[in-house]
């Protein structure tokens, strides 16, 4: 009996290291096995088994150059085009726009170009016959609401906050009549609530301003929109239009070098002699607005002043813009300009020291400065429908005051 029992015993003790030694083998098995590789996905098409090269036109290239240049045969080339033809014209010049390459093998399979930010041609070189069709990228619109506070200047404000510099520009436009952005104050303040565009989740830019308040040197300036005639603007709390007559500044994102003054040392003459004006500095090209509707009076070579143009406005104003690079094209004596058109560009022609925008105007031939002109407004809110807009502001000032 005492054989048998030591004999089960080590039967048991080989049985139980059988075990071990299988369940480890699993284990080290299990530990073995690789994860998968998730799906990746790039204009819809799974690309785990191929190679991505992304790249930008070129100036000077084609579409029938990169085909080439990515194997593919003139015949084929020539078909992919003509399906194409229907959905966008492809075969003159290209835009300066992305366009991915995938391939398989070193064969290219797939050719992909953004024609628009939200378009995309896709020609499919992977079946026996290949195709091109039209793809989109996923659009969404979130709305946000945002505030800040000024320090330096209100681009600043908004990478202080984490916000997209595109804010200051959209913002800039809404307030373009009756905010000198030239002039901020360190705690000038603004609350908006905009829509900002996505596109494959990534933000592009800033759809609308849906309303707004900022506060310049204490004083609150609200953006409310109301719909009156068929037509959406702002007006402030009291239905007045934030539109005017003339814009605030005819250069968009500069600084002021030299203000209005009877008696400054011109900078290349040396001498003392007024300067009713107020200069911009600005990199040569920048475009110059017409700050008003109004008529081209004048538009020469001025030798000190360089290439200029003169503008003939309503209420007795003319503004003249000075030192251009060049002027805008189709821009003449007698030409009908509209507020805010481009004009001319930014340079340094004539007595200059750098590249800046000389702006003057004037009321009824006298020099005024430009930083104190009190703008004529535009068409306030009918009186029969004050009752609804001011039920609109009501609310959304309250909304404004509320973060």
């Amino acid at each position: 009996m005492k054989k048998l029992s030591v004999f089960l015993s080590v039967c048991c003790f080989l049985m139980m290291q059988s075990c071990n030694e299988n369940t480890s083998s699993e284990t080290n098995k299990s530990d073995t096995v690789e994860e998968s590789e998730p799906d990746r996905y790039l204009y819809n098409i799974r690309v785990n088994d191929y190679d991505v090269v992304v790249d930008t036109v070129r100036k000077g290239e084609n579409i029938t150059m990169l085909f080439l240049n990515s194997g593919v045969d003139i015949k084929t080339c020539n078909m992919l085009l003509a399906q194409s033809d229907s959905i966008y014209n492809i075969k003159h010049k290209l835009k300066l726009k992305p366009y991915t390459r995938i391939f398989r093998d070193s064969t290219l399979q797939y050719f992909i170009y953004e024609y628009s930010d939200e378009n995309y041609l896709v020609y499919d070189l992977a079946d026996s016959l290949p195709r091109a069709y039209k793809g989109q990228k996923v659009v969404s619109y979130q709305e946000r609401k945002a505030k800040g506070t000024i320090e330096t200047s209100l681009w600043n404000a908004m990478v202080d906050n984490g916000l997209s510099p595109n804010l200051a520009m959209t913002l800039s436009d809404v307030y373009a009549w009756s905010i000198d952005f030239f002039g901020l104050q360190k705690g000038d303040y603004f609350k908006v609530v905009f829509v900002e565009k996505y596109i494959d989740s990534i933000p592009v830019g800033i759809e609308d301003i849906k309303y707004a308040v900022f506060n310049h040197m204490g004083q609150d300036c609200y953006a409310i929109p109301f719909e009156q005639d068929g037509f959406r603007q702002y007006f402030d709390q009291d239905g007045k239009s934030t539109r005017k007559v003339f814009l605030k500044a005819p250069l968009k994102y500069s600084r002021i070098s030299s203000y209005f003054s009877h008696a400054r040392k011109h900078p290349v003459l040396k001498i003392v002699r007024p300067h009713h004006g107020v200069d911009y500095a600005a990199p040569t090209g920048t475009p110059v607005h017409t700050i008003g509707d109004g008529v081209v009076v004048k538009k020469c070579y001025s030798g000190g002043a360089g290439n200029m143009i003169t503008i003939r406005h309503a209420h007795s104003y003319t503004t003249s813009y000075m030192h251009l690079s060049k002027f805008a094209k189709g821009v003449n004596v007698g030409s009908r300009v509209r507020q805010g058109q481009v004009i001319g560009y930014v340079g340094s022609t004539g007595l200059a020291t750098g590249p800046h925008l000389d702006f003057r105007v004037y009321k009824n031939g006298t020099p005024i400065n430009p930083l104190k002109m009190i703008s004529p407004p535009t068409n306030p809110v009918k009186e029969s429908d004050m009752p609804a807009f001011r039920a609109v502001a009501d609310s959304l000032i309250q909304i404004l005051s509320s973060f």
